[in-house]
């Protein structure tokens, strides 16, 4: 019925948006402290997880979808110039910064399947790239990740400023799926759509592994 209050963000948006704040942080203390099994590990879950949700997208609760909070520069600019946000969930640059983190997720992780720390580790795709491509993947690792500081630094800065100035609960609405004044104006889909997604893109994931190429043999 019209006037119904629902979830502003459903489980799977918010378990995403949380396991992706985790192991954006245990990544980073994994590649400090040298623990590249670990490290490792969590660029595939990273992978999943942006993966899994930009197909939720499109196919996920109607204040996930992008189609809700992604708006053109026309409306973009009206915001920054006083208009009111349309969606419920994202404004206009919040929508936009939801995606430029997601790919910067994506490029980060990506990346890193060709790196190597030119001792032990080697990342499952470092033998399926020439030399070349192996230090752009290098390179754009490296310069992925500050990027991704710079961006995760204002994202927090852009959550404080409407949480405690602005006095907008996003913090509660992530946690607890609303809050008063951050309410959904449709129903959240099953989360079983999303669990069948995150599945089958981490078995696209295993497969895509299981084709890398070997070390080669070795030389005596």
């Amino acid at each position: 019925m019209a006037g119904d209050k629902h979830l502003l963000w459903d489980l799977p948006t918010r378990l995403c948006h949380w396991l992706l704040v985790a192991c954006v942080a245990l990544a980073w203390w994994s590649g400090e402290t040298e623990n590249y099994d670990l490290h490792q590990w969590l660029g595939y879950s990273v992978i999943v997880l942006v993966v899994s949700r930009i197909s939720w997208g499109f196919i996920g609760s109607p204040h996930s979808r992008f189609a809700d909070f992604l708006v053109g520069p026309g409306r973009l600019l009206a915001y920054l110039q006083g208009e009111r946000a349309r969606s419920a969930g994202h404004n206009p640059l919040g929508g936009w910064s939801v995606i430029a983190l997601l790919l910067l997720l994506l490029l980060q992780a990506i990346s890193g399947l060709f790196n190597s720390d030119d001792v032990f580790f080697k990342g499952p795709l470092f033998y399926a790239a020439d030399v070349t491509v192996r230090d752009v993947m290098g390179q754009v690792h490296e310069v992925a990740f500050y990027l991704l500081l710079a961006l995760v630094g204002l994202h927090i800065f852009a959550v404080l400023y409407h949480q405690f100035w602005r006095r907008e609960p996003l913090l509660q609405a992530m946690v607890r799926g609303s809050a008063s004044g951050r309410e959904g104006r449709s129903a959240p889909v099953s989360g079983w759509r999303a669990l069948l997604v995150t599945l089958v893109w981490a078995l696209a994931l295993w497969g895509l592994l299981q084709l890398a190429p070997s070390p080669p043999p070795m030389m005596w």
